[in-house]
């Protein structure tokens, strides 16, 4: 079970950081991701750290945030800097247990999902 927390609401140029907790099961055993959905869009990818540490980031996020794994809390953060109102959404994150590819950009390679948090920049 994936929680995500530390959403809110901040102003354009802000920042706020988010965290993914997992119950039940290991962080550094697979891949995380945070995806984001804003209204009347797709969910789309933000971040991802797979089981090595390795990274990735969606070009539009890219310099501005920052995934980030702390094995001994057994959490996943995502560090949002230079906050954009096009941020706005809703912020999830999930895991990837299979390690069948490094970097999993995709919604379907993830198989646990976390509730969502709500992040709102205001311009």
């Amino acid at each position: 079970q994936l929680q995500a927390f530390g959403g809110g609401l901040v102003q354009a140029g802000g920042s706020l950081r988010l965290s993914c907790v997992a119950s039940g099961r290991t962080f550094s055993d697979f891949s995380t991701g945070w995806f984001r959905q804003a209204p009347g869009k797709e969910r789309e990818f933000v971040a991802t750290i797979n089981w090595t540490g390795g990274t990735h980031y969606a070009d539009s996020v890219n310099g501005r945030f920052t995934i980030s794994r702390d094995n001994a809390k057994n959490t996943v953060n995502l560090q949002m800097n230079s906050l954009k109102p096009e941020d706005t959404a809703v912020y999830y994150c999930a895991a990837d247990p299979d390690h069948l590819i490094t970097t999993a950009t995709h919604a379907l390679w993830y198989d646990y999902w976390g509730q969502g948090t709500q992040v709102t920049v205001s311009s």
